[in-house]
Order: structure tokens, then C-alpha cells, then sequence
């Protein structure tokens, strides 16, 4: 029988899995299916700095007033709306929900993990086992469930404008545009054809239809598990200014500021897939209906590894899984710089995303235990941070997406690969060297 730990985390999960098998999907189209004037890009950078906002000063509060589980329902209310506004896309309906869902993701993604970590505290002595192994495997368990959301999201989409009669040929002359190769101030491709409207229509009414189960899901079925909290806090009435900018205090640990790097980088390789690869190498050479073929073996990878890694941390630590998905991010970035895409070489254009999707599975998994793990008594403000700066990478990518050459973007990649990867070790390094002088302190103490 489940316990009722494993059930909450099974059912946000599935919760994630149906919201962001809508939202994953859009994030994927946007820079091809809304590719005038850069509308699509410029969407999801406004969206990821209205999540910086929100990380700075709602997170906290909210999750504190409102408990876990209804803060989730708010934040996948605000995704809704983004889904909403794709059924017209245009300037006056793309911005403003992306405000809004940029509002409400910060609140949900902290409130997710505040609660992943809340459940290995309180499940790790019942097994007997240190909660940071615990806290491992809910979020493996999690994100074995949430990233096969972009298997069915881009599923739906391919199966949808596949059906498209209205494909464009791909000429040699319009190839010679893609990848990393020549680079001109603006180029449209003739390849990004958008496809018809009533099949927008289609696929975005299915994302509305999923995200509105996701909400009814949680309401329905998570336990508010921090209930007593969130009522103890609002009757307590602490210093609003002490929560209000629980963010930033928590800033004065150097052990955040260490974490920095690791964390934007999160937000600028998720964005360099979704973003350049989809756009430059698949609908640029394939077609934009090939787009969520190629990530479905983004989703399907990162899902199982995601949960193996997971169980893997618990023997091997996090740092050798860190140096893993470096060493796998690197050699993909040194081969996208030098490959040029063409139809002929259709099984590379999934064998990227393949092997992204394994990186990105330690990526996420593994930085959101780390900070649950060194923040447990700042969980909220903790995750508020990591969320505030994984989205300063996506809005730095996202807003120089239409100005920049993608080899100098590229190049931008690995600058931040190599630095993350080299702060993070720091980072796990310190947290070693502390766990040792505890664990010899107590040794002492008991002698």
C-alpha cells in the first residue's frame, strides 16, 4: 500500500505531467509558430522575467499564507491562461498572459518543491535513512513523471500538424541557413510556415483541456500537508517585510551565491533547445511538424533518467552525476557548432535531443535536491532563488534569441557550462567538508 508521503508526491506529480504536457508543448513552438517579429521568444522572455518578479517578492508570502497545495492550484491557473492566449496569438494576448503565468511560476515551482522536501523530512525516519537520500528519490521519482509530459505534449502537436496537407518543400538554398552556419542580420526562413489556423485552433484547445485537469487533480487530490503551518503563520502576523524579501536575505549565505551560476545555466540550456534547436536545426531542415518528434526523445530520455539518476545519487552523490551531464552538454555543444543540419541525416536530428534530455535530467533533478538539501529550514525562500535565477537565464537567452549569431550564442553555452560546472563541485565540495566536521563533531560528543 502506498504511504501517504509517496501519494502526494505521485499525485503532483501527475499534476505536473498534464499542466506542462500543455505548457512544454508551447515553450517548444513558440519561436517557430509565432515567429513574426520574434512574438513567440519575446513571450517566454517576458514570462521567465515576470517569474524573476515573482521570485523576488511573492513566493515566499503566498506559499506561506496559502499552504503548498493551494498555492500549486493558483500557479497552474496562471499557465492556463498563457494556453488561452495562444488561441489568438498577437502582441495584446501574448503578453499579458505571459505576465501572468510568469506571476504564478515562481509560487508553483517553489511550492513544488517546498513540498517534495517536506515529504522526505517526514518519510526519511520512518524507513530509517538521511532525508537527503529521501529527498533524491522523490525527486527522481517526480521528474520520471513530469518530463514524459514533453513526450505527449509534442506528441499531440506532431500528430496534429502532421496532418497539415500544406508542407512546404525544403530547397539547398534554404539549408544553407541552418545550424551554426552562414548568419545574416534577420533571416526568416521559408521553412516556417505557419500551419492553419483551425489546427492551432485544435491543439491548443487540448492544451486548455489538459492544464484544467492538472488544477482539478491537485484541488481534488493532494493533501495540504503544511495547513497547520500556513494557519500559524496567518495568525502569528510576522514582520511582512521579513517574508517580502525573504528572497534576497537569504543571499547573505555564500552557499547561494555559489549556486548562481548552476542555476542560470539550467535556465539557459532549456532554453537553447526549446529556443535555437527547434527553430535552427528541426523546423528550419525538417519542417515545423518535426519539431515534437524530436522532443519526445528529449522528454523520454530526461524522464528515465531522471528517476535512475535519482536512485544513482544515493551511491555515487550528486557531484559525479554533475561532471556526467557536463561532459555530455559539452561534446553536444561542440558538435552543434560544427554540424550542418540536412534532411539525409534524419536520425541526428533525435540523437541531440536524446542525449540533452539525459543531461537536463541531472540538471533539474539533481539542483533542486541540492538546495533542498542545504536550505531545509529556508525551504521557501531556498527554492525561490533557485527559480529566480534559472529564469534570469532563460530571459538573457530568450531576449538576445533575435540579435545574436547562433554561433555566438553557442559560444555564450559553454562560457556558462564551464562556469557552472566549476561552482558547482565548489559548492558540493564545501557541503562535504561540512558534513564531515559534523559527523566528526558528534562522533566526539558521543565518546
Amino acid at each position: 500500500m502506498i504511504d501517504r508521503n509517496m501519494k502526494n508526491v505521485l499525485v503532483v506529480s501527475i499534476g505536473f505531467l498534464s499542466l506542462f504536457t500543455a505548457y512544454g508543448g508551447l515553450q517548444s513552438l513558440q519561436s517557430s509558430l509565432n515567429a513574426e517579429d520574434g512574438m513567440g521568444v519575446t513571450s517566454l522572455s517576458v514570462i521567465y522575467a515576470s517569474i524573476i518578479l515573482s521570485s523576488m517578492f511573492l513566493t515566499p508570502i503566498l506559499i506561506k499564507n496559502l499552504g503548498c497545495k493551494w498555492t500549486i492550484v493558483v500557479g497552474m491557473g496562471c499557465y492556463v491562461t498563457y494556453s488561452i492566449g495562444n488561441l489568438y496569438p498577437g502582441w495584446y494576448t501574448l503578453i499579458p498572459t505571459s505576465v501572468i503565468l510568469g506571476m504564478g511560476g515562481s509560487p508553483l515551482w517553489s511550492a513544488k518543491c517546498t513540498l517534495l522536501t517536506i515529504c522526505g523530512n517526514l518519510q526519511a525516519p520512518k524507513e530509517n535513512k538521511a532525508a537527503a537520500d529521501i529527498i533524491n528519490k522523490y525527486f527522481g521519482i517526480f521528474f520520471l513523471i513530469f518530463q514524459s509530459s514533453a513526450v505527449w505534449g509534442n506528441l499531440m502537436s506532431s500528430l496534429i500538424f502532421g496532418s497539415d496537407t500544406d508542407i512546404p518543400d525544403i530547397s539547398e538554398e534554404d539549408l544553407q541557413y541552418c545550424g551554426a552556419g552562414l548568419c545574416v542580420d534577420i533571416h526568416v526562413n521559408s521553412t516556417t510556415t505557419r500551419p492553419a489556423q483551425e489546427l492551432v485552433w485544435t491543439l491548443v484547445g487540448c492544451y486548455i483541456g489538459v492544464g484544467v485537469l492538472a488544477m482539478i487533480i491537485v484541488a481534488v487530490f493532494l493533501d495540504n500537508i503544511d495547513r497547520d503551518q500556513a494557519q500559524e503563520f496567518r495568525g502569528n502576523r510576522e514582520p511582512f517585510w521579513s517574508t517580502f524579501l525573504a528572497t534576497f536575505t537569504l543571499l547573505k549565505d555564500k552557499r547561494l551565491i555559489i549556486l548562481i551560476p548552476l542555476s542560470m545555466y539550467s535556465g539557459f540550456e532549456q532554453s537553447f533547445l526549446s529556443g535555437e534547436y527547434t527553430k535552427n536545426y528541426v523546423t528550419c531542415s525538417l519542417g515545423i511538424h518535426y519539431v515534437g518528434y524530436a522532443m519526445i526523445c528529449f522528454g523520454a530520455t530526461n524522464s528515465l533518467c531522471s528517476f535512475m539518476f535519482g536512485r544513482l545519487a544515493e551511491y555515487t552523490g550528486r557531484a559525479p552525476l554533475f561532471c556526467l551531464a557536463a561532459a555530455i552538454n559539452f561534446a553536444c555543444i561542440m558538435a552543434l557548432l560544427f554540424w550542418r543540419p540536412h534532411p539525409d541525416q534524419l536520425p541526428v536530428f533525435f540523437v541531440f535531443p536524446a542525449l540533452w534530455g539525459m543531461a537536463d535530467a541531472v540538471w533539474q533533478a539533481q539542483t533542486n535536491s541540492l538546495y533542498g538539501v542545504l536550505f531545509p529550514r529556508q525551504k521557501e525562500a531556498a527554492f525561490a532563488n533557485c527559480c529566480m535565477w534559472e529564469s534570469l537565464g532563460f530571459v538573457i537567452a530568450f531576449a538576445y534569441s533575435t540579435f545574436i549569431c547562433l554561433d555566438t550564442k553557442i559560444y555564450i553555452l559553454l562560457g556558462v557550462l564551464i562556469l557552472s560546472i566549476v561552482t558547482c563541485l565548489w559548492a558540493e565540495y564545501r557541503t562535504k567538508r561540512l558534513n564531515d566536521w559534523v559527523t566528526s563533531l558528534a562522533t566526539k560528543l558521543i565518546e
